[in-house]
């Protein structure tokens, strides 16, 4: 497996300066870069910050590049646990890193920074997840699934991939993620004029036809599979014991869910928060916003990036 990263800023001589920051769905490194900056909660001029690559993003093994090697085969299942463990690999056998100052994620960064604590407990000091859980719930694999259905529906799928690039499926993907994405405040208050938009329809097809047609569709297919199928608990170690695999995590935990996000319920988090029985602190502080799933990725939100920044910045501090 090939696994693609960026680094920012510069290891100092203990090596305790590592923050390392999963990409999210569809996301490639370039996509979360806008919160590393001088100045903000990921500083390089004072972190040394890993992004690694999720397997599925088309820079990591994907289907899209690994098409060579596979042949006919099928891109084979991977899953979160097999992407923290290489992640891993990387800080030990490149920079020779043993701790790590914070595991940063949003969404399914967010998922990956849970792994990571639980896997690797003397290693991780503090995970901030954000709009992220310790396992794919019940309801939001059911949104994946009206995902996958509405991108497989394009006739350009045969024989459990695509020939082709799915246009029409893609467009249809978009439209379901856009019900999901953002909350029920956000359309009733049309908060997309904001963006310029002059009507629904507008920012539907100028912010979600096209989103997510710059990736390679049986990429997006791999990536929610590792997401539906994420378990912190799901490896040999914790045998699928949810509760003994919190139990195992010792860093110091933030959990940021969105109020208003829609595929992490941020119940979800009050409930893990009294299973963490052994982390040195926990705090929930959820997103106090009306962006939904969004408010964890406020790229334009200067409201909800502060508040992250604020947060990341405290915990860091401690």
């Amino acid at each position: 497996m090939r696994l693609a990263y960026k680094t920012y800023g510069t290891l100092n001589a203990r090596k305790d300066n590592v923050i390392v920051y999963p990409t999210s769905f569809g996301a490639q490194h370039t996509d979360t870069e806008w919160l590393v900056q001088r100045g903000g909660a990921l500083d390089p001029d004072r972190y040394f910050i890993v992004i690694p690559n999720l397997f599925g993003n088309g820079l990591s093994s994907s289907p899209s590049n690994s098409r060579d090697v596979l042949g006919a085969e099928p891109f084979p299942a991977i899953s979160y646990h097999d992407a923290v463990a290489i992640q891993r690999r990387l800080l030990q056998e490149q920079f020779a890193i043993s701790k790590i100052a914070l595991v940063y994620g949003w969404s399914m960064g967010g998922m990956q920074a849970y792994h990571w604590a639980a896997c690797y407990p003397d290693m991780v000091e503090r995970a901030a997840i954000v709009c992220g859980s310790a396992r794919c719930s019940p309801y939001n694999h059911v949104f994946l699934e009206g995902v996958k259905a509405a991108l497989t529906a394009d006739p350009a799928y045969r024989d459990g991939r695509f020939v082709a690039k799915p246009s029409a499926g893609l467009r249809a993907m978009g439209r379901v993620y856009a019900g999901w994405a953002m909350s029920h405040a956000y359309y009733r208050d049309e908060i997309w004029r904001e963006a310029g938009f002059d009507s629904l329809e507008d920012y539907l097809a100028g912010s979600w036809d096209n989103a997510f047609s710059r990736r390679d569709a049986n990429d997006l297919l791999a990536q929610i599979d590792i997401w539906q199928n994420g378990d912190i608990s799901r490896c040999p170690e914790f045998g699928g014991d949810i509760d003994r695999a919190l139990a195992a995590i010792k860093a110091r935990v933030l959990l940021m869910p969105g109020r208003t996000d829609r595929y992490f319920d941020f119940h979800d988090n009050e409930d893990e928060v009294g299973r963490l029985t052994n982390a040195k602190s926990v705090e929930l502080h959820p997103i106090p916003s009306i962006h939904g799933h969004r408010a964890g990725n406020p790229v334009n939100n200067a409201a909800d990036s502060a508040f992250i920044n604020a947060e990341i910045s405290a915990i860091l501090q401690t």
